[in-house]
């Protein structure tokens, strides 16, 4: 008779326990005082309880620490726990202020035509220090801000054909001040494109052609 002892099967429970037990591939957590995915317990440590917010915050995008401390003073997190909390999270890279406003302003700058005085705006919201945040807007020239503008006005513009020329002008110098750009850039780069738009109008339009034929003597 075998009188070896029977070999213990690992239940769904035990499988994702170990599951757990790891962060994805294996790896070990960013911080030995940092457990990624462990459930929120509010009536546990403050400190640990400021992780658990701080690491489902970050999960779905980079924050910064403005926003990071905005929300655990909002979950009642002590100021001390909050402040440990957070500069360990700097220390190791978690929380980086400067990589965040550099993010910002390329996915702004670039999907959405910002100029630089809209973008800073946006940080100093954010939270990123006026420093850090001239810096990272920085990354951004004037020959980027006059490309983005063109950008949007041709867009903008083909809309606008049945608008007479100056209110057409008004709407899309609107829509630029609204992203940031300075009054001059602005009429110089709605001009600019208003101009093109019109002598392209003209030279598929047959008619034009024929009436100025018919003007010379």
């Amino acid at each position: 008779m075998d009188e070896r002892p029977p070999t213990r099967r690992r239940g769904f429970g035990d499988t994702r326990a170990a599951r757990r037990s790891r962060t994805p591939g294996g790896d070990e957590p960013l911080t030995p005082d940092v457990a990624p995915g462990s459930p929120e317990d509010e009536s546990g440590d403050p400190e640990q309880v400021a992780r658990n917010i701080c690491l489902r915050a970050l999960t779905g995008a980079p924050k910064t620490r403005r926003q990071l401390a905005d929300l655990l003073a909002e979950r009642g997190v002590p100021d001390d726990a909050a402040e440990a909390v957070l500069d360990r999270f700097t220390e190791v890279g978690l929380i980086d202020d400067a990589s965040f406003a550099r993010a910002w302003v390329s996915s702004r700058q670039a999907g959405r035509g910002l100029a630089r005085r809209a973008l800073s705006a946006e940080l100093r919201a954010k939270g990123v220090d006026p420093e850090t945040a001239a810096e990272a807007v920085q990354l951004v020239d004037d020959d980027d801000e006059r490309e983005a503008a063109r950008r949007l006005v041709e867009r903008r513009a083909p809309g606008m054909r049945r608008l007479d020329r100056q209110t057409a002008t008004r709407r899309l110098m609107g829509m630029l001040a609204r992203k940031g750009y300075n009054g001059g850039l602005a009429a110089a780069v709605v001009r600019e494109v208003l101009d093109e738009l019109g002598a392209a109008e003209d030279a598929d339009d047959p008619l034009a052609e024929f009436d100025e034929e018919s003007a010379l003597p």
